[in-house]
């Protein structure tokens, strides 16, 4: 069903009605379809009738926080309503040559947009579920209290970790100052694995679906290798624009415990022991 606002909006727009819908696949949390109206227009529409009331408009905010000078395309947002956005199609095509390195360079760009503080403008949603970004000074205290402390608490309150597991992620957060050098606030996009990173109209890269906060830059690359990895030239063309320090190989899985007890939370008991094994490698038990 397509949300009333949409069709009064296409018309008032001059884009015609409806005429063709193609359902999409990919997202595992919302409905997504490919609209072309009767004038030959092409957009987005990702709907979910069950969602947070203020979920889409988060996404938006998280939309316009990365479109910066340099970085990858986002998809211009039109329309969002409480349970549907409707936005630009980027109309995927098969990467061009020199897809990974453009991205690699892209995504440096778009990291050296930083922040005095960690947060964002508003809490929003890794998936579905909640993401606090209260704005914090310290970006050690921001990932053990408002990334690692709040998936372990939400685990353990839905019955998917024991009290003593929760508490090796919380001994594992406190643990970060020993494990990651400091780093600044960058714009993050926030939950970049494979699905997240595609490609615009001419092949070019294009980045979708944000859970956009400041945070460490590291821990948006990280999440590019949990499932999947770009191969070793995007890593160079993205440390020839901003260099990393040395071992941030070594804490993409740190990083990716985030990921990973948001995904226990998600899809449940077939994430533990990979959530667990991950936080036992950096808590100290």
């Amino acid at each position: 069903m397509i949300p009333g606002e949409v069709l009064v909006w296409l018309e008032a727009e001059g884009f015609g009605s409806p005429g063709h819908t193609q359902g999409v696949s990919g997202g595992c949390i919302n409905n997504g379809v490919r609209l072309k109206t009767t004038t030959g227009a092409s957009f987005f529409l990702k709907t979910n009738p069950h969602c947070p009331p203020d979920m889409f408009a988060q996404e938006v905010a998280g939309l316009h926080a990365l479109s910066v000078p340099g970085g990858p395309r986002v998809p211009k947002p039109y329309l969002h309503g409480a349970d549907f956005l409707l936005m630009e199609d980027l109309s995927p095509a098969p990467r061009k040559a020199d897809y990974w390195e453009t991205f690699g360079e892209q995504m440096a760009a778009l990291h050296l947009h930083t922040h005095p503080r960690f947060g964002f403008e508003a809490d929003n949603y890794i998936g579905s579920t909640p993401q606090p970004n209260p704005w914090t000074e310290d970006g050690f205290d921001f990932y053990a209290r408002h990334r690692f402390g709040f998936q372990a608490d939400l685990a353990a309150r839905n019955g998917l970790l024991t009290s003593q597991e929760a508490a090796e992620v919380h001994r594992m957060a406190e643990r970060l100052r020993e494990l990651v050098p400091g780093q600044s606030a960058s714009i993050l996009h926030g939950d970049l694995w494979s699905g997240n990173a595609t490609t615009d109209e001419t092949g070019q890269p294009a980045i979708i679906d944000p859970a956009a906060y400041y945070g460490w830059a590291e821990a948006d690359l990280a999440m590019m290798v949990l499932f999947g990895s770009p191969p070793s030239r995007f890593f160079d063309a993205y440390q020839a624009v901003r260099p990393l320090a040395n071992g941030w190989q070594e804490r993409f899985t740190l990083y990716n415990s985030y990921h990973l007890l948001n995904h226990l939370n998600l899809f449940g008991r077939s994430y533990h022991a990979q959530t667990m094994s991950a936080v036992r490698r950096f808590s100290g038990t």
